[in-house]
């Protein structure tokens, strides 16, 4: 089965969400439901007492088995260690939507876990590992033990609310209620990752980031280098979101922190804190006090002071031989970098870099000044290796990889022109290698969990499969010789075991793929090694000494030699023919290309591995290790095997009371959520009454129905209410009844690229008010709407961002209306085009829009109307309501109409200000964005007459907070002034409280 790339790329952009593990796994199932239908033949399940494991029939059947004794395997000691018993089965998909292995775990509104089953990225050794799924399970599981463990009071709300609450915008009670389900959900990126971590390593044997070498090389480079460490609530709100590294700050800051607590005090202490048993706090932090006792802040700062002061003495261990001196080549780091390029008739480096302030591009560094030059950008990049890249010397093509979250496709880029040329599509092809001797490329294709090695020969049209490894067995950092002959290439076996190969290209031909070399790097991985101009070495970088140097090998001896000693680490070296070696060192900043001399070095410096201290201190640490999950009896443990269907595992989710507002009264209602355990079917059920008599009798019962099924929607008001209405001008809650059906269809899903198509049909009854402008009255009772929307987006940020930066969007949406007996069609397109602007994180956006409606002009179905911000007091839709079509800061709601309009907005998104210390882990703030915007609109262009024209000039203040950690609100203030013809000058101001972004 061959899936769409459109769903490709959904994990990793809604694994940064609160609960995106959660949404990402419905949704990805949903669209790939929607691309390989039927459901019911594609889906099958494997259930045991805590397991509901799904699966793709045939593709992932042979994994199946694995990854359900895996998860055995790990329930099996989560259970033991925090004394826990899931209150529900864990959902478990398997899927092969990435080229890069990856998952994420949610317990809200149920336990759920997706996989990407591709093989685990090594770039730097970011990431240290035995088998992936072994991995995962262990890493993933303790996120659901920690947080679907429950004390007794979150037991007693589970069962008032039949079940764990997600806080949903369209009723935020439901965020008391979340917290009060599941509290220990409410926690920083930092803890969860933390503990994931620390557990996952020491149950691996210690195989993990917890005694990882790119962790020691971060914290020492930043002692050395004298830069910031966060505090727990600047790493929150500032670390993960500004430096170049993003959310894996979580995982160093927290992995750390758990691996000091444990050493200070004890593994005991550390899952007694993280553990939700009766008697704990609800508050991670409250529990912290009670289980150390003292406050989280201060043992977060002895744990800064014990580091800076433990890496110190690193270093001195380092320096007890000479340190390899190096010159920079660009005083700028610059992030993630891929393998680069030397081009010795150009004299410059080409690479590919992911920095803050910028989108990803293929860059040329000069070897004469270290200017940087941007070749072109790169869609979907990946953080640390960024693109996967090769290099032809004859003809000076770049080639790299774009979509490196999803399908990766191969593209040729001319250096000189800048044009790039998409070879394969959805090619799977990556660890890209350039054989001068055909002018062939070899690289790594995934499919299905598979690594294989490939060839792609001139002029590129299609790819050669020369040898499959074993599932377990991952081929990465590919080279070829300079003659042709000789293809090396890295390989983490199943068992964490990592090895340096030498492989015969004939050989491989004939389909032999047995190593003529090899050398044994234990569990350290062999980075990046590339045959030098002569052939007869490979260079490359290991964290052999726990600190990552570069070496030689040569390949006709096997004999292995260090040609650096590094402080902080050297990576991606480039051997030139006059003896120097251009490569990479490691800054807090990121990567920063320097040149150094390729001499063998006596001696190196040795670190000391914190967590070899840690389990030296508390040795029973080693009783964590869970083995092989082989041992688990499977089949005794299954108690169902079959398909999977969402319409068949609807069950209650959770149900609770919720507060609404219609028109100008409260009132009090009931909600039910129903889904599946896939979250592949939705069905919301609201009933609520009205408060007091000002109502008459047949307006104050309010009911409303959702329901949501892969790509179709259907939905049902009676007097529908609405939470906002309580709050502000805008009013959404109507007289009536309405029966909606709408289907949405994904045309192309390339992020960033997104085009679709929406059709929806309503009919409304008991009308009194247009259902989209409350200030328009009707004089007929019924109405019935049909609209179809085309939306076309491709708009890109920079890391560090606040807002798009850059792009266009397409929307054309056609409406037919239908009352008192007559048709009035209406068209209306919408188009922005934004460009950065070299200031950091700023942007100009020109925003269009046009519409044209038939009928009588007396009509209100046959006109378009627009006023206002739009924005409530409290309110859950986009806070910058005035990018809408409809809305005109600085005239009433609904006050000018038209048959015809054309409008435009110019806007100028100013520079972001960031905050470090502002609040507390609990409740801070993150950032205020402010922007000015001018616009001009006129209507009934067809009649002189009619015809209005008006301008206004505003600006808008968005300050961003979070709540509990995880949940984002926005506070935003704007003011507008308008004038035009048949228009007095008019000020609005607007203060607004969004819910949940």
């Amino acid at each position: 089965m061959r899936v769409s790339s459109r769903v490709s790329s959904f994990y990793l952009r809604l694994h940064r969400r609160l609960l995106g593990p959660a949404w990402h796994i419905c949704l990805q199932a949903a669209l790939l439901l929607a691309v390989a239908q039927p459901a019911s033949a594609q889906l099958a399940s494997i259930e045991t007492r805590d397991l509901r494991l799904i699966f793709f029939k045939g593709t992932e059947e042979y994994l199946a088995p694995h990854a359900a004794r895996a998860f055995e395997n790990s329930m099996a000691f989560q259970s033991n260690l925090f004394k826990y018993q899931p209150s529900e089965k864990v959902t478990v998909l398997l899927d092969d939507f990435s080229d890069s292995g990856n998952a994420g775990a949610s317990v809200m509104p149920r336990n759920n876990l997706s996989v990407q089953i591709a093989p685990l990225n090594f770039a730097y050794e970011t990431i240290s590992a035995n088998e992936r799924l072994n991995t995962i399970m262990n890493h993933e599981l303790v996120h659901i033990a920690a947080n679907d463990q429950a004390a007794h009071r979150d037991r007693f709300f589970r069962v008032l609310f039949r079940g764990k609450v997600i806080p949903t915008a369209e009723q935020p009670e439901g965020i008391l209620y979340f917290y009060l389900t599941a509290p220990r959900v409410a926690a920083p990126r930092w803890y969860h990752e933390g503990i994931a971590v620390f557990i996952d390593t020491w149950m691996a044997g210690g195989l993990g980031r917890a005694q990882g070498a790119y962790d020691e090389m971060v914290f020492r480079s930043m002692v050395r280098d004298g830069s910031r460490f966060y505090d727990p609530l600047g790493l929150a709100s500032e670390g993960t979101k500004v430096d170049f590294q993003v959310e894996a700050n979580s995982y160093l800051y927290g992995t750390r922190f758990m691996s000091y607590l444990a050493n200070r005090w004890s593994p005991g202490s550390v899952v007694g804190w993280v553990a939700r048993r009766d008697g704990s706090k609800a508050y991670y932090a409250s529990q912290f006090r009670k289980v150390f006792g003292l406050p989280l802040e201060k043992a977060w700062h002895d744990w800064v002071d014990w580091e800076k002061e433990f890496q110190r003495n690193n270093l001195a261990a380092i320096r007890k031989h000479p340190a390899t001196p190096y010159s920079d080549i660009s005083a700028r780091a610059l992030g993630s970098v891929s393998r680069a390029y030397y081009d010795a008739g150009t004299e410059k480096i080409y690479t590919a870099a992911y920095y803050p302030g910028d989108v990803a591009h293929v860059v040329a560094i000069s070897m004469k000044d270290g200017a940087l030059e941007e070749l072109k950008e790169i869609k979907e990049p990946v953080i640390y290796s960024v693109s996967s890249m090769a290099y032809d010397p004859g003809s000076k093509t770049i080639f790299y990889t774009a979509d490196n979250n999803a399908y990766r496709d191969l593209i040729a880029l001319d250096p000189t022109t800048k044009k790039a040329k998409t070879l394969l599509k959805d090619a799977r092809i990556g660890e890209l290698a350039f054989d001068q001797a055909d002018r062939s490329i070899w690289g790594v294709r995934t499919y299905n969990g598979i690594s294989s090695l490939v060839r792609v020969p001139y002029p590129y049209k299609d790819w050669n499969t020369l040898h499959s490894f074993p599932y377990g067995e991952v081929a990465y950092d590919l080279d070829v010789s300079p003659d042709g002959q000789l293809l090396s290439a890295s390989v983490g076996q199943i068992d964490g075991a990592q090895t340096l190969r030498i492989m015969s290209v004939a050989k491989l031909a004939a389909g032999d793929p047995e190593p003529i070399a090899k050398f044994d790097f234990g569990s350290a991985a062999p980075s990046n090694f590339v045959f030098s101009p002569d052939g007869k070495y490979l260079y490359g970088s290991s964290y052999f000494t726990g600190v990552s140097n570069i070496y030689r090998y040569e390949i006709a001896t096997g004999k292995l030699e260090a040609l650096s000693n590094s402080e902080t680490g050297f990576f991606r070296p480039i051997p030139r023919q006059d003896g120097l070696l251009i490569l990479f060192r490691y800054t807090g900043e990121g990567f920063v290309p320097a040149t150094i001399e390729a001499k063998p070095v006596d001696d190196l410096g040795a670190i000391t591995f914190f967590g070899a201290q840690v389990i030296e201190k508390h040795p029973e640490l080693k009783d964590w290790n869970v083995g092989s999950p082989l041992k688990v009896p499977l089949e005794s443990l299954i108690t169902r095997t079959g398909s999977y269907s969402s319409i068949r595992g609807i069950r209650l989710e959770s149900a609770y009371p919720v507060v609404s507002g219609y028109k100008d009264s409260a009132a009090l209602g009931y909600r039910l959520n129903l889904s599946d355990p896939l979250s592949l079917s939705h069905l919301n059920l609201t009933a609520s009454h009205s408060l007091g008599s000002g109502l008459p009798a047949n307006e104050r019962i309010h009911a409303q129905m959702e329901f949501r099924r892969y790509d179709w929607r259907a939905s049902a008001r009676y007097n529908g209410s609405d939470f906002y209405d309580l709050f502000g001008p805008t009013k959404t809650s109507r007289k009536g009844y309405a029966l909606g059906l709408g289907y949405d269809k994904t045309l192309l899903y390339d992020e960033p690229r997104k085009m679709g198509l929406s059709f929806d049909g309503t009919y409304y009854g008991n009308l009194d008010r247009l259902p989209g402008y409350q200030n328009v009255a009707v004089s007929f009772k019924s109405l019935f709407t049909a609209q179809a929307k085309f939306r076309y987006s491709n708009v890109r940020s920079s890391l560090g961002h606040v807002d798009d930066e850059k792009g266009e969007v397409l929307q054309v949406v056609l409406e037919n209306d239908y009352a008192s007996g007559k048709a009035v069609p209406r068209i209306h397109s919408d188009n922005d085009l934004g460009f950065a602007l070299p200031l950091g994180h700023s942007s100009l956006w020109l925003r269009s829009s046009a519409g044209l409606a038939f009928g009588d002009r007396q009509d209100p179905i046959a006109n378009f109307y627009f006023g206002g911000f739009g924005n409530n007091w409290v309110d859950h839709g986009p806070e910058k309501r005035y990018r809408e079509y409809y809305s005109f800061p600085g005239v009433q709601l609904n006050d000018i109409a038209g048959k015809n309009y054309a409008k435009t907005t110019i806007e100028w998104n100013l520079p972001p200000v960031r905050f470090s210390r502002a609040g507390t882990p609990g409740f801070y703030l993150s950032w205020v964005r402010p922007a000015v915007f001018a616009g001009g609109l006129m209507t009934n262009l067809d009649n002189a007459f009619f015809r209005r024209t008006v301008e206004d000039v505003g600006s808008q203040l968005d300050l961003r907070f979070s709540l509990l950690s995880r949940l984002d609100m926005t506070l935003s203030a704007g003011y507008a002034h308008a004038l035009g013809n048949s228009q007095q000058k008019h000020d609005e101001f607007m203060l607004s409280l969004k819910i949940l972004n």
